[in-house]
């Protein structure tokens, strides 16, 4: 039986000259990167997921304890680094019932502990003079950062601005913002941006607490801002 010679067997690239094979393993290797690539992109559309068990309490997700299917970047960015929870496994699975019973616990003691700052803040008017076009938008923005600043001011301690739901606000007018105090405890705040100049008219005054006004001018958004924002608007941060 005659055997298959040596030429049979040789890749077809193998008698290339060798001013042509770094040009051609280059072409090869930037297709698989290309190949990967539009592999991860079709993963990102059909939006895989992974199951995770909470353990503390997510803000807009659930409570610690709950069993939940998240993004899988979600998880692996955000709530597994920050220790927020653990993969679902059948291990970790086994630990719900004394997860959620600490949690309940600690649960109580920090609602007792911030109901008052909720009676504090819950209806509280934040003013913000600011600079605006004719029709109302602002040049820059009122931030998280700033609404915190004045929220903090008004509660009389420290609220970091994770904890202030909403976007940059970039038009004059009346916003209703909420303030994550507890998972359980969300008070919400009124937000008045005026234009700066003019007084502060507020048809209710009368029956309100006086306003806090704030004394900083709005932001122009950067690049990291942007980036901020469209986290908190994909993520769910924790309570």
């Amino acid at each position: 039986m005659q055997g298959i010679g040596v030429d049979a067997v040789q890749p077809f690239w193998y008698n290339l000259p060798a001013r042509s094979v770094v040009p051609f393993a280059r072409a090869c290797f930037m297709r698989a990167g290309l190949g990967a690539h539009i592999y991860a992109q079709s993963a990102k559309q059909k939006g895989l997921e992974m199951k995770v068990l909470l353990l503390k309490d997510v803000y807009k997700l659930g409570r610690a304890g709950d069993v939940k299917r998240v993004a899988d970047g979600y998880g692996r960015n955000y709530l597994l680094p920050q220790e927020l929870a653990v993969l679902a496994t059948p291990g970790a699975l086994k630990q719900v019932e004394s997860i959620r019973a600490e949690a309940t616990t600690r649960r109580e003691v920090l609602n007792q502990e911030m109901s008052s700052v909720a009676e504090r803040l819950n209806g509280a008017l934040l003013a913000f003079p600011a600079k605006a076009s004719e029709t109302g938008k602002l040049y820059g923005s009122i931030t998280t950062q700033m609404i915190a600043a004045a929220v903090s001011k008004k509660a009389g301690l420290e609220i970091p601005r994770r904890q202030i739901d909403t976007q940059p606000l970039r038009a004059l007018g009346e916003h209703k913002v909420h303030i994550r105090l507890t998972v359980d405890l969300v008070p919400e705040v009124t937000v008045i941006v005026h234009r700066e100049g003019e007084g502060l008219s507020v048809p209710d005054l009368a029956t309100e607490s006086s306003p806090v006004i704030a004394d900083q001018a709005p932001e122009i958004p950067s690049a990291e801002d942007a980036d901020q924002a469209e986290t908190s608007e994909a993520e769910i941060t924790a309570g």
